[in-house]
This record gives C-alpha cells, structure tokens and sequence, in this order.
C-alpha cells in the first residue's frame, strides 16, 4: 500500500438494503464518486483511488452483495440487480446523484446504472471495460479451469504473486506487491463459494450493447497491455458522441484502478472541475 492510502481516513458503513446488509468504504469530501469494483475483488482493492481522490472528491466504494464485508445472497445475479444493489447504497449514503467510476466488471454495473437510473449518474468513467466473445460457458471455462484455482471446500485458492506471473500474467498487474496480492486473496475468501456470481453475471452482459446505451459523458481509460485492447476500436464506435474522454495508460495491464490510481484519479478530478466550470459558466445549478 502507498503512503497517500497508508495516511487515508476511511469511514466504512454497512447499510440495510433488499440485498441485506451493504458493506461501503467512503474518504475525502466534495462532489460524489462511486467507485465499483471487479470480480471477484471487494472495495479493499479501491484504497489507492480513494486516496488520489479525496482532495477533491467524497469516494463511495461499495461491495456488491457476496463480496467484501457485505451479506451474501443464495441466487445468480445481474448486472442490473448489482446496479440497482449500488443504487441503494447511494441512497443509504445520501449521494443523490454522483460520478460513476467501475474497473471490469464495475465498467458494467456503471454502464447499467447510467441507462436504468440516468438521474443518479453526472458523468461515467470506465476502466479496462471488457468487451467478452463467445457464450458464457465458454468465457467462464478457463477461469473454472485454472485461472481460480479452489481449494477442497470450493473456496478459492491462496495465490502468491510468483503464481499469477507464472500461470495468470494477464490477470495481475505489471508490477504486484504482496499487499495487493493479500487484498485479492482476501477478497476471494470472502466471495466464497458465491465467488462466480459476478464473473457469471459479466459473461452474460452484453457490453456492446451497454456501451451504446449510455446516458453520459463518458471518460475510458485503458492499459496499454490490456487484453481486450485489441477491442477497443468496438468500444469507441459504441459509445459514439457520449465518448468524452479517451485516456492510454502506459506500464499498466490489468487492476489498474490499483496499479494507475494517480493518473485515473488526476484525470478524474480535472474532468470533475472542468465540468462543475462549465455547468456555472451555463447557469446550470
């Protein structure tokens, strides 16, 4: 962990919703930001972002339901139910209307947010967005196959960081510490056996069709070594004129929102401040 998220005060809340208790981090004040996260992962993976954030910005992070410290719930859900899981989070924590920042999978529950509850969404920011081919059997299976090995009781497997190099470089940063590699390891504990439900519920979201249904501006970061780059092209066509802002981050791969805090979070905040000018400028309240 850096020092800016070592010196970070974070609030955490878990708040009754129809999902049952929502775990949430939150840090810093100022205009609202959600901050959603991937697969298999928890708002422990955001520390990095909040901290970037913060100065300029109050960061909600919450886990979706069965990830994190959040309650678990016994069925497969969508990408929509975790939208609406999020939603409610915002009105627990008061954010009537935020920014809306997801990495992976969070770059779906965002889209899903911004096309079922447009009035809760200023702007999107989307990280590495994955732009899946095949059927859902089929994008899960190497996954179920090796990349997430389990354990005897189904839990996930411990992983070190010498692991993920060796059999799952794509998966992990360019550059892993064993803090983020506990971070995940912990998160996937705490998945349990309901660890598939948000990877199942990404393989059967059609993002294309997400993509051009967005109702924001949108900012897109993607890592120059992310695997599906060689989508982007896709990405940027289905988004069309609501593409604000196309970032490349450089020396990144994957859990950029970890690995390229700083420069997401710069960005962010100067995208906020730019729109907050051109809002006054418009006699926009």
């Amino acid at each position: 962990m850096n020092s800016s998220a070592e010196a970070l005060r974070v609030r955490r809340h878990l708040s009754e919703t129809s999902f049952g208790h929502l775990h949430w981090r939150e840090a810093g004040a100022g205009p609202p930001v959600v901050l959603l996260h991937a697969n298999q992962q928890s708002s422990a993976l955001w520390l990095e972002m909040m901290a970037a954030l913060a100065p300029g910005m109050r960061a909600v992070a919450p886990d979706y339901p069965s990830h994190g410290a959040s309650d678990h719930i016994d069925w497969q859900p969508t990408i929509a139910d975790y939208a609406r899981a999020v939603v409610e989070v915002m009105d627990a924590a008061g954010v009537a209307r935020a920014a809306v920042l997801g990495e992976a999978t969070g770059a779906a529950v965002a889209l899903e947010i911004s096309k079922g509850w447009p009035e809760r969404v200023d702007w999107i920011a989307l990280v590495n967005c994955p732009v899946n081919r095949g059927t859902p059997e089929e994008i899960l299976a190497p996954f179920k196959a090796g990349y997430r090995p389990a354990d005897p009781s189904g839990f996930g497997a411990l992983r070190t960081v010498e692991w993920m190099l060796e059999n799952d470089p794509k998966h992990a940063p360019l550059h892993p510490t064993v803090d983020w590699m506990d971070r995940v390891n912990r998160a996937q504990i705490e998945c349990g056996r309901n660890r598939w439900q948000a990877l199942t519920a990404l393989a059967q979201y059609p993002m294309l069709e997400g993509l051009r249904a967005a109702r924001h501006p949108v900012q897109l970061f993607t890592t120059e070594r992310f695997y599906f780059r060689e989508r982007l092209p896709e990405i940027v066509a289905a988004l069309g004129e609501r593409l604000a802002e196309a970032h490349d981050l450089a020396g990144g791969r994957v859990c950029a929102g970890w690995e390229c805090a700083g420069e997401i979070g710069a960005k962010v905040l100067d995208f906020g401040r730019r729109r907050q000018v051109s809002e006054v400028g418009q006699g926009v309240k």
